[in-house]
């Protein structure tokens, strides 16, 4: 049975691949070099996922092989890496149309102990299959005409590919010693392809995580951002945890885990609740920051833990304290700055709604809720839905009834007010533009008091109600108190 279903996908991969790699392969045999279609576009065809990856090695010179192809089949925006023996450009194919491809030379590798940098030399086919991270990544298909789509496995990746499992072509040790962000993706191909780590490859990254520390910052973000961004990110996040790479590059997380017992109580374990978190959320959304801020949102738990022989364990503000925690950890991870702001605004707001759907909820509950939120509300709502990961299906029933009738609310209201964009009718700007005023505390003072008005209830959702307030506010304050040089015109 897996040989006729393996026969079926080399099939598809056949019937798939883009005309244009023929061509190459032509030009080849017209050079006299043998060429091949290599690594994770072979491995996604196979699986039926889509990739972009097209990878051609050839045994020779890829500079010169690379040029040949610009030449005939007039590819443009063509790049030369001389470094790595290797050249980018983009072709036409008839059927796919723009492809863009890489072409690089066989080659093998060494390594210095303290550097994931290779140097490398001219090598064979199988020198070049060897050196690569894992047995899914390293089959190679013959582009010559007289062996075409022969698919060349020297290293059982078809039959890892059936059964679903990860392992390096060589000894573990030996490729994660080389190159160790190969332990990074290793977790990332478990959370992307769904697959399992063999024994010996899970235990050579235990033996040889603390390597992680000589690859780059960046390089490893990289790799855990894929993590974020795979069906189900928990499962390299474990393997991240259960190797010891998670300590080694967020000790953050690794503080969340275990349980704490005093007098028999205890507390639920932080870091597997928030893999479930990311995992729930991962079902409803595809947005990485948004999955961040779930893996985020009780990241100061650690940090906020204290035991009272009354109430019990508490966390008090671990909101407050995650936001100025999340600054740290995305300077430290190398993450963009941009979503920051966003991030810290999911974990400041993520108990938010909860204490709105245990009672009576009032307008003016909600319109703070929203005025909060913003327009990252729904995002919010997702995310609180997410946290809930009791495993009482009767508690989680009656949770998420109420959260239904917090939206309902948040509807309502919103039709009411036309609250729809969430947003204050007068800025701050404008607020300085109408009273002469300069940028201050002032100017804070005067539109939070008006947000807070339209919340209560005391004015409505409206522009020029909004102007009025204003007005009547800054009168209020110069009969109270003359206003300050600074802050007059």
């Amino acid at each position: 049975m897996m040989n006729q279903d393996m026969a079926l996908k080399e099939q598809r991969l056949h019937d798939s691949l883009p005309e244009v790699l023929y061509r190459i392969g032509d030009i080849a045999d017209q050079q006299n070099i043998e060429c091949y279609l290599v690594g994770g576009y072979i491995r996604d065809v196979l699986l039926e996922r889509p990739s972009q990856d097209i990878d051609i090695m050839i045994i020779g010179d890829p500079i010169a092989f690379a040029r040949e192809v610009q030449k005939q089949l007039k590819g443009r925006n063509f790049v030369v890496f001389e470094r790595f023996r290797t050249a980018r450009l983009e072709l036409d194919d008839a059927v796919e149309g723009p492809v863009l491809l890489e072409i690089v030379g066989a080659r093998k590798e060494s390594y210095n102990p303290d550097s994931r940098k290779p140097i490398t030399e001219i090598g064979s086919l199988e020198d070049d299959l060897s050196r690569r991270d894992f047995t899914v990544n390293a089959l190679a298909l013959e582009l010559n005409a007289l062996n075409r789509n022969r698919i060349v496995d020297l290293y059982g990746g078809i039959e890892a590919l059936h059964s679903g499992i990860l392992k390096t072509p060589l000894e573990p040790e030996k490729t994660f010693s080389d190159d160790p962000l190969r332990m990074m993706r290793a977790a990332r191909f478990s959370s992307q392809l769904e697959f399992s780590l063999t024994d010996e490859t899970l235990d050579a990254i235990k033996a040889m995580h603390t390597r992680i520390s000589i690859v780059s910052r960046e390089r490893v973000s990289h790799e855990f951002l894929k993590i974020m961004q795979s069906p189900k990110p928990s499962i390299g996040l474990k393997i991240l945890f259960e190797t010891g790479l998670l300590k080694e590059i967020f000790p953050e997380l690794t503080a969340m885990a275990g349980i704490e017992q005093v007098d028999g109580l205890g507390h639920k374990d932080t870091l597997l609740h928030t893999f479930q978190v990311v995992d729930k959320l991962a079902e409803k959304s595809d947005h990485l920051w948004l999955r961040v801020a779930a893996l985020l949102h009780d990241i100061a738990k650690p940090l906020t833990k204290r035991f009272s022989r009354h109430t019990g364990w508490t966390f008090h503000g671990h909101e407050v304290v995650g936001t100025r925690l999340a600054a740290k950890i995305f300077r430290s991870m190398r993450w963009p700055l941009e979503p920051l702001e966003y991030v810290q605004k999911m974990i400041r707001l993520h108990h938010r709604p909860i204490p709105l759907s245990k009672e009576e909820i009032s307008d003016s509950a909600v319109r703070r809720l929203m005025f909060e939120a913003g327009e990252e509300l729904n995002d919010l709502m997702t995310l609180c839905r997410a946290d809930v990961t009791s495993k009482n299906p009767r508690k989680v029933r009656q949770i998420m009834q109420n959260f239904n009738r917090v939206e309902e609310k948040i509807d309502e209201v919103a039709e009411k007010d036309l609250l729809a964009k969430w947003r204050p009718p007068v800025n701050g700007i404008e607020i300085m533009e109408i009273l002469g005023l300069n940028e201050g505390r002032m100017v804070g003072v005067i539109k939070k008091k008006m947000e807070s008005a339209i919340i209560d209830g005391e004015i409505p959702y409206d522009r020029d109600a909004a102007l009025a307030y204003i007005r009547k506010v800054w009168d209020e304050m110069q009969a109270a108190s003359p206003p300050q040089k600074s802050d007059s015109v």
